[in-house]
């Protein structure tokens, strides 16, 4: 006879259920309640990829008011590449919004979904007119291929202002996977950029110099434009004028100046007016060529001569703690011409050919200015030397390749040189210096020898300067725009038309500039790299048909083993 259990202890285990359940409950809602307090994310990722920098901690946690952002970067028949950076754009922004208390929000709008045509054309122009590109694509389908138009960007709208960000960066003739790549790299650095922007009240002034017949407006038309975004771009001439630059208390009119590849020499009163600029804080960015080289002769006739510009600078340089040589650069790494390879009489056959004498300088050590820049292109540059200065430190920028030669002047420039085939040996030099950081407080070159008339009791002289920077590259061309139809129309700085790369001299000009103007809190960012761990496309194909029976089989194997673990198991406990 089987004893019936007693209710009282039925109910006991039922009880005691309910409390466990009661008290999960409880500690479920303290934790979600301390949460709402307490906030922290988790990335488990080895370089943090999913992580904000501090600076953009900093920008989301300071936002004053709503940002938002249209991305039009949607559809169902993106490419996978460009799904994958919608995805990742997506969560870049949910990590902004998560920081910035929510004041971060968007959407994503398919710019193709207007089934009327007229209507998304219209769409489609107003797109380009707020400064977005589109690009245009073939997509593959069962039917066939159709044309796609994307416009694969944003508009932040932000304290009543708006402005176009494109999140696709077409870097030339990058490989697809790589421009995806390196788009997904710069969306933190994109989105901090973009509110960055509307977030200025005031753009310090920035000065191009001219009086020495530098660079034409059309010639620094991109770099002009690029750093008009962030700066109140001036355009003013010297004239043995110090009052230019220094207003009547000494005080600097302009955070900065830009010499860009001046082919006069500049008088003493205007090195003065310089100088003593640079004592009382001003910055200078320097671009210029100790060398002078007659580009229309080497068009024209296949060579020309590289010899001395005399700048009458030397002194001025030196005393701040640079020399430039009077040599050319020879560099294994760089562009290309074309040159015509058929004989006389024959039809023209252009072919690019390796063209030493614009060389592809990279970045050296982690100065925020250059880390994880891209190639910056160099036309018949030359190098430079730094000399030991007390109380000035020097941080090389951009140095040649290994595989570097030098020529002094002056020196022969032919394209001949183009049907010689030239090994690395020849190439003896390496790391040669291109451009310098230099900072510190500056010795004036006038100090015991000021000219007539500046020795004035209205003219405040410093022997000394203020603590300030300088940056000196030794190539004037490094922020001159390509153009075309004869020169009126500027091509993006950094496009080289003939290989249609596109280098880094955009962004080498702007980090100068954000770093001379103390507005380089953006530079580490930008300068964030991330591993973008890719399949290896030829293990792909001989080990696809391996890893795709071990997963369908392995799964299938598993789950047998542990029913058979299982029922052994079972069987064991109910046979004693």
């Amino acid at each position: 006879m089987v004893k019936k259990p007693d209710d009282k202890h039925v109910k006991k285990p039922a009880r005691r259920d309910l409390m466990k359940l009661g008290l999960s409950l409880v500690i479920l809602f303290l934790l979600n309640y301390v949460g709402s307090f307490v906030f922290h994310r988790f990335d488990l990722t080895s370089e943090k990829r999913y992580t904000l920098s501090p600076q953009s901690k900093k920008i989301a946690e300071g936002m004053q008011g709503t940002a938002f952002f249209k991305i039009y970067l949607e559809g169902s028949k993106l490419p996978a590449g460009l799904v994958r950076l919608r995805d990742e754009t997506k969560e870049m922004l949910d990590e902004f919004r998560a920081y910035s208390g929510g004041k971060i929000q968007y959407e994503f709008i398919d710019p193709s979904a207007n089934p009327n045509a007229d209507e998304r054309q219209a769409f489609y122009k107003q797109l380009y007119k707020q400064g977005l590109s589109p690009v245009d694509m073939q997509v593959q389908e069962s039917s066939g291929s159709s044309d796609l138009m994307i416009f694969p960007g944003a508009i932040l709208t932000y304290r009543g202002r708006d402005i176009a960000m494109q999140i696709l960066q077409n870097q030339g003739n990058q490989q697809p996977m790589a421009t995806i790549n390196y788009s997904i790299e710069e969306l933190e650095y994109d989105i901090d950029n973009a509110i960055h922007k509307l977030s200025i009240d005031f753009k310090p002034r920035v000065a191009f110099i001219h009086g020495q017949q530098e660079l034409d407006s059309v010639q620094t038309a991109s770099a002009v434009k690029a750093l008009n975004e962030y700066y109140d771009i001036r355009s003013i001439e010297i004239n043995h004028h110090t009052g230019s630059l220094l207003d009547s208390g000494g005080v600097v009119r302009y955070t900065a100046i830009i010499v860009a590849k001046p082919d006069t020499a500049f008088s003493e009163e205007d090195k003065l007016s310089i100088d003593q600029y640079i004592m009382h804080g001003g910055k200078v960015f320097w671009l210029l060529d100790p060398l002078y080289t007659p580009i229309d002769s080497l068009i024209a006739n296949g060579n020309t001569m590289a010899f001395p510009n005399d700048l009458n600078l030397e002194d001025m340089l030196f005393n701040y703690g640079v020399r430039l040589n009077n040599n050319v650069v020879l560099d294994y790494q760089c562009s290309a011409i074309p040159i015509n390879m058929a004989l006389k009489g024959e039809q023209p056959q252009w072919q690019l050919a390796q063209w030493f004498y614009e060389p592809l300088i990279g970045s050296t050590g982690n100065s925020p200015i250059v880390k994880n820049l891209s190639l910056v292109e160099f036309n018949v540059a030359s190098t430079l030397d730094t000399i030991a200065l007390r109380g000035i430190k020097k941080t090389i920028l951009l140095a040649t390749s290994k595989y570097t030669k030098l020529e002094s002047s002056p020196a022969r420039i032919s394209t001949a040189i183009t049907q010689f085939h030239l090994g690395e040996d020849l190439f003896k030099k390496s790391f040669q210096p291109v451009a310098v950081l230099l900072e510190g407080k500056f010795k004036s070159l006038y100090k015991g020898r000021i000219p007539y008339p500046y020795n004035t009791p209205k003219y405040y002289f410093l022997p000394e300067s203020q603590p300030t920077a300088m940056i000196v590259v030794s190539d004037g061309d490094v922020i001159r725009n390509e153009t075309a139809y004869n020169g009126h129309v500027a091509l993006p700085l950094g496009d080289d038309k003939y290989t249609q790369q596109t280098y880094g001299n955009k962004d080498f000009i702007l980090n100068c500039m954000n770093y001379l103007c103390g507005d380089s809190s953006l530079l580490p960012v930008r300068g964030r790299e991330l591993t973008i761990r890719l399949l290896d496309d030829k293990k792909v194909k001989l080990q696809k048909t391996q890893w795709q029976v071990i997963n369908l089989v392995v799964p299938v194997l598993l789950i047998i083993i542990l029913g058979l673990i299982w029922a052994a198991a079972r069987k064991a406990k109910y046979a004693k």
